[in-house]
C-alpha cells in the first residue's frame, strides 16, 4: 500500500512538472525589459478620477486645471508612467475618467496624482487600486501615437 501512494505522488508531481505550457514565441529579452513575470503579468495602478469637491463655475479656472491635467498626462507618458487614459460618458458615478499607472505602489501613484492640476484643485479626486495586467500594456504606446488624426 505504501508503494503505491508513493507512485500516485510520483505520478501527481511528474504532472505537475510536465503539464505546463511553455510558449515557443517567448522573448526573454521583452520579457526583461517589461519586467514581467513568469506569467507575462506584473502589478500596476489603476486610478478611477470623480467629480471632486470644488464646484467652481470659474471658466478661466476650470479651463486652466483642465489644460494643466492634460499637459500632466504627457508628461507622465514621456516618463512611461502613464500607459492607458480615458474618459468616461456622464455616469450616475461621477467618474469622470481612467488611468493605468506603470508604477507597482499605491504610494508611488499618490506622489504622480499630486501633479495633477485638475486633482490638486479638488475639481477631480483619484481612487487607486493595485491592479495585475499584462506586462506588454506599455508597448501599444508606440502605436496607438500613430491612429490619431486630430489631438483633442
Amino acid at each position: 500500500m505504501k508503494g503505491f501512494g508513493i507512485a500516485i505522488l510520483t505520478f501527481f508531481f511528474l504532472q505537475c512538472g510536465f503539464g505546463q505550457t511553455l510558449n515557443p514565441k517567448f522573448d526573454s529579452v521583452l520579457a526583461k525589459k517589461l519586467m514581467a513575470d513568469d506569467y507575462g503579468m506584473k502589478k500596476y495602478v489603476f486610478v478611477i478620477l470623480k467629480t471632486g469637491p470644488n464646484k467652481t463655475t470659474d471658466k478661466a479656472f476650470i479651463d486652466s486645471c483642465f489644460a494643466g491635467h492634460f499637459k500632466n498626462m504627457g508628461r507622465l507618458v514621456e516618463l512611461e508612467k502613464l500607459i492607458v487614459a480615458g474618459p468616461f460618458k456622464k455616469n450616475q458615478n461621477e467618474f469622470r475618467g481612467l488611468f493605468i499607472l506603470n508604477v507597482t505602489t499605491l504610494e508611488e501613484a499618490q506622489q504622480l496624482l499630486e501633479t495633477d492640476p485638475a486633482i490638486h484643485s479638488g475639481l477631480l479626486i483619484s481612487e487607486s487600486y493595485l491592479w495585475y495586467g499584462s506586462a506588454a500594456l506599455p508597448e501599444y504606446l508606440d502605436e496607438s501615437d500613430k491612429i490619431w488624426k486630430s489631438k483633442p
